[in-house]
């Protein structure tokens, strides 16, 4: 049973040290805007936390001055810094227009709309 056991596992050992393949240059601009994502997300929420507290410390000093006792000196902070909109760092991949992406549109531009306003009774008879 042991003997099984062993060579399950040395079998199986193989497969933890294999190699992945190398990533794409794909692969590696969605890492590093995900990255990016990731750490604006941080300072948004760092920024929502630092207004949360800075409500929580005008309310506190709103209760004390309500019951009439001594409010102490707020200490000095920087103020809460907004980091904006989020901006992607890395340029998109340059795509193909459609008609270079094999897609199905017409060779031309349209002239006109694709429908009328005229009703199917006053429309001339299709010839088959």
């Amino acid at each position: 049973m042991r003997a099984a056991i062993v060579l399950i596992t040395v079998a199986s050992a193989g497969f933890a040290f294999g190699k992945l393949p190398p990533q794409t240059d794909a692969a590696k601009a969605q890492a590093a805007e995900t990255a990016a994502k990731a750490a604006w997300n941080d300072k948004v929420s760092l920024y929502k936390t630092c207004l949360a507290m800075d409500r929580a410390a005008d309310a506190y000093r709103r209760n004390l001055k309500a019951a009439g006792k001594d409010i102490p000196t707020p200490t000095t902070m920087a103020p809460c810094a907004d980091p904006g909109a989020y901006v992607a760092p890395v340029t998109p991949v340059e795509s193909k227009p459609l008609e270079a992406a094999g897609a199905h549109s017409p060779p031309g531009t349209a002239t006109s709309p694709p429908s009328t306003n005229i009703p199917a009774a006053e429309m001339p008879k299709a010839t088959k």
